[in-house]
């Protein structure tokens, strides 16, 4: 599936716009606070049905106005064209949201299935190996809840059996009736914990076995913080002081190296240089497409938010190189990097 068009109505800052992408490369340059990052917004949330910042949903709908729609035009194989479409209604204290294909109203399961996935490499994403291990579980879960819906749903249901059992550590003050009801939860907890855990490591064993980029070589360390029905009840005592659940995939981790022949693993987060980190990142990034790939037989869009201001001639080339397999929008503020892409493009000057 190829994006030919766009078309915006009160999306972020874009009032009434429609535009038109290259099969192979586009650029939209502009400065600062222009809209490049919001243009690339747009694409990802036609596609995946959701916007790529950490805000409120209702922030994507242009201050002051009630109704967002955004459009998108997709080429299928065999010369087709399919229009996929999102509408956001602000309500009292809701958002409305409707997902159609060719005007017809999908459930998001089925329109995300339809659509071609956008997968994102921007420069914020380096805190993923530089943040905290939240930053990793948030990364990791986002992947597997778009495939797998059980893993979306177990996921959910651990955090509220954390909730609630949490809760009974503040409320329960008989120990004897605390641990009797405790054996609900961690029997529960236990379920839910095994098949989150099993996923993480499927995804981590794919990481781990397409390791190289351009020669040179990344894995994934999963540090696991298993929980079990056995060491719950060893920590009785101690979760009674502190209050709360003290073990499960909520405190997992996930540490990134880089290989070097003849000395030690280089810990991205720690030792990396900020290069290091970006490379790291497009390796992650380029097991997504594989991973995406392998279980739809489908191309992705891939979106590049002002990646080429930090990377050195050689990283630039590498990334340059691997893209050009792929319809590709690129945001830059400088123009002078236009040199670097060859070939077959359209340029959007905001």
């Amino acid at each position: 599936m190829i994006l030919k068009t766009i078309s915006l109505s009160n999306f972020r800052n874009f009032k009434q716009q429609t535009y038109l992408f290259s099969p192979k490369l586009t650029i939209i340059v502009g400065e600062n606070a222009k809209g490049k990052t919001n243009l690339l917004e747009a694409i990802y949330f036609i596609s995946t049905g959701y916007g790529f910042r950490e805000t409120k949903e209702e922030e994507l709908i242009l201050v002051g106005k009630i109704l967002l729609n955004a459009e998108g035009a997709f080429d299928i194989n065999n010369n087709d064209r399919q229009k996929f479409q999102i509408i956001l209604r602000k309500q009292k204290d809701s958002i409305a949201r409707f997902f159609l294909i060719n005007r017809a109203k999908k459930k998001l399961s089925i329109y995300q299935s339809e659509t071609t996935k956008a997968i994102l490499f921007s420069p914020e994403q380096i805190a993923i190996i530089t943040g905290s291990p939240e930053k990793r579980r948030i990364y990791i879960d986002k992947i597997l809840c778009f495939y797998d819906l059980d893993y979306k749903n177990k996921l959910n249901n651990l955090e509220k059996a954390l909730y609630k059992r949490n809760k009974l550590f503040v409320y329960c003050k008989d120990n004897i009736k605390l641990k009797e009801e405790l054996k609900f939860w961690n029997k529960y907890l236990e379920e839910q914990a095994e098949y989150i855990t099993k996923k993480r490591q499927d995804y981590i064993s794919f990481l781990n076995k397409n390791n190289l980029i351009d020669k040179r070589e990344f894995y994934v360390e999963y540090v696991k913080n298993e929980l079990t029905q056995k060491k719950l009840e060893k920590l009785f005592e101690k979760e009674i002081r502190y209050k709360r659940t003290l073990i499960g995939p909520q405190k997992d981790d996930f540490i990134i190296y880089q290989k070097k022949k003849g000395k030690q693993n280089k810990d991205l987060s720690k030792f990396g240089s900020r290069s290091e980190q970006r490379l790291g990142i497009f390796w992650l990034k380029l097991n997504e497409i594989k991973f995406y790939e392998k279980n739809y037989n489908k191309k992705p869009i891939l979106l590049l938010d002002d990646i080429f201001s930090e990377l050195d001639k050689n990283n630039r080339k590498l990334i340059l190189n691997v893209i050009s397999k792929y319809q590709t929008i690129i945001t830059m503020t400088d123009k002078g990097l236009l040199k670097y892409c060859k070939g077959e493009k359209v340029i959007i000057d905001l």
